[in-house]
């Protein structure tokens, strides 16, 4: 609805003068109108972010717990094949089950699905490398100032990064496949191209998802709980490669 809809006017006009006297009120009420409804929308926008920041929390400490159990006991890595059909599974139960109470149990599975297939590449990493704990540290380090400082750029600046929607796309499709080839080829170059890839892809989705939010484009907090989760998650393991690549001592 314009500004000018339901506009009303009052005209009186004096017969004996022949004056017209006309007396609008369309500015102020249409204004008061706009005015208090912002404050709804804002609250509404709000309340996303921290639900879904909060959930994110969550499923963080509840992937991290995971992870830890699966450090412990000296869990075998799942595989490539269970890894994917386990994350794709998962993923898609979330997505249909993201407007119901059960939306909730299955991102947590999701999470902590992921957690059980993080720890055992934290432990190659521990055992492989004399610094290997370093490396998991900076890789740790790393991920969460590169997550605070975009998230938090994107929810002061409130700039828009829709743009970046169809480019992050086609580039984690290209990073994914090119990624499946280093591992079926055995490719360790090109395995850490994809990584360096991943890391700006992850990096962009994190301003993208977190613009989205900001411009209620996306209003379900579940699914922005699982984008911004699987990019700390790629973003993470990607900068462990790299830093392991780079600054790995056997």
């Amino acid at each position: 609805m314009s500004l000018f809809d339901n506009t009303n006017k009052n005209v009186a006009f004096d017969r004996n003068q022949g004056n017209q006297n006309v007396q609008s009120t369309a500015f102020g009420s249409q204004n008061e109108q706009a005015f208090d409804a912002q404050p709804p929308l804002a609250a509404d926008t709000n309340k996303l972010i921290r639900n879904t920041y909060m959930l994110l929390s969550m499923t963080l400490f509840f992937s991290a717990g995971t992870a830890g159990i699966a450090m412990m006991t000296d869990m075998p890595p799942l595989g490539f094949i269970i890894t994917l059909v386990g994350y794709f599974g998962l993923l898609f139960l979330t997505s249909y089950l993201q407007n119901s109470v059960w939306g909730l149990f299955s991102v947590f599975a999701l999470t902590g699905f992921m957690g059980l297939t993080l720890g055992p590449i934290i432990n190659l990493y521990l055992e492989r490398f004399v610094n290997g704990g370093e490396l998991v540290m900076m890789a740790f380090g790393s991920t969460a100032v590169i997550f605070l400082s975009l998230s938090g750029y994107a929810l002061t600046s409130r700039k828009d990064f829709s743009f970046m929607g169809g480019f992050l796309f086609v580039g984690i499709l290209v990073a994914f496949l090119a990624g499946i080839g280093a591992v079926i080829f055995q490719l360790p170059g090109l395995s850490l191209a994809v990584s360096a890839m991943f890391v700006l892809l992850m990096s962009g989705l994190i301003l993208y998802q977190t613009s989205e939010i900001v411009h209620g484009r996306e209003t379900n907090y579940i699914m922005a709980t699982v984008t911004l989760y699987v990019s700390i998650y790629n973003l993470f393991l990607s900068l462990l490669r790299l830093f392991g690549a780079l600054m790995g001592q056997d």
